[in-house]
C-alpha cells in the first residue's frame, strides 16, 4: 500500500511539475514570448536576458556604465568608421590591436544594452557585434574587466554607453592617464 501511495503522490508531483512549466500538451504559457526570436538588427536590443547568457552587459566602472562583453571586457567604438556601412575601418595591423567583438548568433543576446544590436561580416568570415550601426571592438591591452586603456586612445576610439553612443573624455576618466607600454596601437 505505501509503495502505490508514494508511487501515486511521484505520478501527480510529475504532473503538477509539467503543468506549471507548460510541458502538458495543449496547455498555454504566458511565457511563450521567452522563447520567441530576439531582437532584429533595426530594433532596440531586450534587456531580460539572463546576464549569464549575454554577449554585451553593462559594468560600472571609473569611467560610469559602459557596454562589456561577455567576459566583462570593455568594448569600444572607432570613429573612423561609417555607421551602417556593414563593414568595419580597422583592417590589418589595425585589427591585430582592436580585434573585432564576435558572436556566433545573428542576433546576439544583451542584458541591460539599450541601443540597437546587430552584426556585420568580418574579413575572416566571423559575424562582427554592431551597436547602433557601429562594429564593436576590443584593446588588446585591457587584460582585465576593469581595464578602460583603450579609452581616448588616438582620438579615435572609445568605450561605448549603454545606449549605443560614445562615451567621451569629457564625460569621463580614464583608468589610466595613459595606455600599458608596447606597440603602435594600430590606427
Amino acid at each position: 500500500m505505501k509503495k502505490q501511495l508514494g508511487t501515486g503522490l511521484g505520478i501527480l508531483a510529475l504532473a503538477i511539475a509539467l503543468t506549471a512549466c507548460g510541458g502538458s500538451p495543449g496547455a498555454s504559457s504566458t511565457s511563450s514570448s521567452a522563447t520567441s526570436p530576439g531582437p532584429t538588427a533595426s530594433s532596440p536590443a531586450a534587456s531580460s536576458t539572463p546576464a549569464g547568457a549575454a554577449e554585451l552587459k553593462t559594468a560600472t566602472s571609473s569611467v560610469g556604465e559602459r557596454v562589456v562583453a561577455a567576459n566583462g571586457k570593455s568594448v569600444y567604438i572607432f570613429t573612423k568608421d561609417v555607421k551602417d556601412s556593414g563593414k568595419s575601418a580597422c583592417t590589418g595591423g589595425c585589427a591585430n590591436n582592436w580585434p573585432a567583438v564576435t558572436t556566433t548568433s545573428t542576433r546576439p543576446a544583451v542584458d541591460g544594452v539599450s541601443g540597437s544590436i546587430g552584426t556585420i561580416p568580418t574579413a575572416d568570415g566571423k559575424m562582427q557585434i554592431t551597436i547602433n550601426g557601429m562594429p564593436l571592438y576590443f584593446f588588446s591591452k585591457d587584460e582585465d574587466s576593469s581595464d578602460t586603456y583603450g579609452q581616448g586612445v588616438g582620438g579615435v576610439w572609445f568605450l561605448v554607453s549603454p545606449s549605443g553612443s560614445m562615451v567621451t573624455p569629457s564625460s569621463s576618466t580614464p583608468s589610466s592617464t595613459s595606455t600599458p607600454s608596447g606597440s603602435s596601437m594600430g590606427y
